[in-house]
């Protein structure tokens, strides 16, 4: 069932639920100055979940009224077409090759309103490079204009230059840390490398947290 693991959709009256709840809402606020309509979300490492809290959050954002895109970036082991069962023949780099991908973009619905996801699509040989061309640049105007909020999922922060690439053009990056996973010393190096692209860190969230703390954010 597609989708089945999304708390957000599944018990939306949930704790958990309500946790990715307050962290959009802290996004949405996090600066009136400097709002934040495209937002990627990484990890420093494998394994720490960020996919699927990046699933959730994109459905709190859509359920809130805003139109919203989830963009799968992670053009080295994407999961987003697996968690909303979906094909991933066409996507974000449909868009890179294909000129009339650009005005007409493989989005896909996936049953809640307001939200529209753009699986990877077919892997290419060098992501970084992918990631840091102009035409990269190009999608993610063209992504801006089709809704409020732009979200995209990256490869770990330590496993490639990818969502370095990506955070440095983007409004905000979101750093996943998993309970018990994550180890000390490759968050901090995940963040030295974001500092160093001048990437905009708006937060972390903690995952895989006792179940009273589940989804808990800080900025």
């Amino acid at each position: 069932m597609p989708a089945a693991n999304l708390i957000t959709l599944t018990e939306p009256r949930s704790a958990a639920a309500e946790a990715y709840r307050t962290l959009r809402t802290n996004l949405m606020f996090s600066s009136v100055e400097n709002p934040i309509s495209t937002l990627v979300v990484t990890a420093p490492a494998e394994g720490e979940g960020k996919s699927l809290v990046l699933a959730n959050l994109a459905v709190t954002f859509a359920q809130s009224g805003h139109r919203t895109i989830l963009v799968d970036s992670d053009l080295r082991r994407p999961t987003q077409h697996t968690l909303w069962g979906l094909d991933n023949a066409r996507g974000l780099t449909t868009m890179m090759l294909d000129d009339s991908a650009l005005a007409s973009p493989p989005l896909a619905s996936v049953g809640v309103d307001n939200l529209q996801v753009l699986p990877a699509g077919e892997l290419p040989p060098t992501p970084a490079d992918v990631l840091g061309s102009q035409r990269m640049i190009d999608i993610i105007g063209l992504l801006k204009a089709r809704a409020q909020y732009v979200l995209f999922d990256s490869p770990p922060v330590l496993a490639a230059a990818d969502a370095a690439l990506l955070a440095s053009r983007l409004d905000g990056v979101l750093l996943v840390v998993r309970a018990g996973h994550t180890r000390r010393e490759h968050a901090a190096r995940a963040r030295e490398a974001l500092e160093r692209v001048h990437a905009r860190i708006v937060g972390a969230v903690l995952s895989n947290a006792p179940r009273e703390r589940a989804g808990s954010y800080y900025g």
